[in-house]
């Protein structure tokens, strides 16, 4: 059977449209696949049926039959290999197998818990009228004890309690010798917020670690009197901790008289006892009291006129309290799958 040119040249133009049509509208990589093999399969695709129609076109219409029929085949194949390349796209697929390791997880982290105490309670202190003051790590004995009225005999001053080193140095104890450095550089009224990193000789286990983090505050001016003390750490505490009650035990420390702890009342069980507070209904948060005249006269203050108050508490049990902590060594841990909690 012979195909005449006109014949030949509207099927390859059928063939062409359709095929195109079939492989634009494939979903997936299936649908192209047979749309394929219909249409540009080596045995019964109809592309394949008209390069055999070929051999009966006459052989003056071959030359024109046959450069129509490489069009067809090209622009066919070329619609197929775009169509199969936007699916890969689609999918994010490239085609190959992947053989490469999975890839590494993205830890999200979170300020540190300590951190978060710290930037809470500075805040709340700012508003009332504190600002922030730092000093050294690597302290005297006079600033770290003598000036802040510790006898020569006190226990702290022994070397299995406080990290001595070479020479006369010590690491500080507590962020306490910031006041008096403080006091020296500055006259009253004075009302600072003193956080920092203090060092014990102390095992490290559950409850204690030998560096930990410290916040102390100090207020001095003519005629600063308990009260003032009571008033502002009630304040703090309302806004700290939600507390609606409060209560301070008498206590001892050799910088300040009288001196003080503050509790405030347990949030969880709402003072009637609970394993957060021992079953006493009660918190401790901090201690506290008025600046000891000693002090004030080692700084070079005159403490016939003027008074002050101080306090101090660890952020970092604040932190294990409110997060649920139940060992103080994860703070210290720098595990990202903790921190990754605290961000949620």
């Amino acid at each position: 059977m012979t195909m005449d040119l006109h014949e030949y040249l509207t099927e390859a133009d059928t063939i062409e449209r359709e095929g195109s049509e079939a492989f634009s509208a494939a979903a997936t990589a299936d649908a192209l696949e047979a749309a394929r093999i219909a249409f540009l399969g080596d045995r019964h695709g109809r592309l394949k049926t008209l390069q055999e129609a070929l051999r009966t076109v006459a052989k003056d219409d071959k030359p024109a039959a046959g450069k129509r029929f490489n069009e067809a085949r090209s622009r066919l194949e070329s619609s197929h290999a775009e169509r199969k390349q936007a699916l890969q796209r689609s999918r994010g697929d490239t085609g190959y197998e992947d053989r490469s390791l999975p890839a590494r997880r993205q830890w999200r982290g979170a300020k540190h818990p300590v951190t978060l105490v710290i930037e809470e309670i500075d805040e709340i202190f700012r508003e009332l009228g504190f600002t922030v003051a730092q000093g050294p790590e690597a302290e005297t004995e006079w600033y770290n004890f003598g000036a802040l009225n510790f006898p020569p005999n006190h226990p702290a001053l022994d070397a299995h309690d406080t990290l001595y080193l070479e020479g006369e140095g010590l690491l500080r104890t507590h962020t306490s010798p910031v006041q008096v450095r403080t006091l020296q550089k500055y006259a009253p009224p004075i009302r600072v917020l003193i956080p920092g990193t203090v060092y014990r000789r102390d095992f490290f286990d559950a409850s204690h670690a030998p560096a930990f983090a410290q916040i102390e505050g100090l207020c001095v001016d003519e005629g600063i009197s308990f009260v003032d003390l009571k008033s502002t750490l009630n304040q703090f505490a309302k806004r700290f901790f939600g507390a609606s009650k409060t209560r301070f035990r008498p206590s001892f420390f050799p910088f300040t008289e009288p001196s003080a702890e503050m509790d405030v009342q347990c949030g969880i069980c709402g003072g009637a006892g609970c394993a957060a507070c021992k079953g006493t209904g009660w918190i401790e948060i901090l201690g506290s009291g008025m600046v000891h005249p000693a002090v004030l006269d080692a700084a070079g203050v005159d403490s016939e006129k003027y008074t002050g108050w101080a306090f101090g508490m660890g952020p970092a049990r604040i932190a294990i309290s409110r997060y649920g902590i139940p060992d103080i060594r994860i703070l210290y841990d720098s595990d990202v799958r903790f921190l990754e909690q605290i961000a949620e």
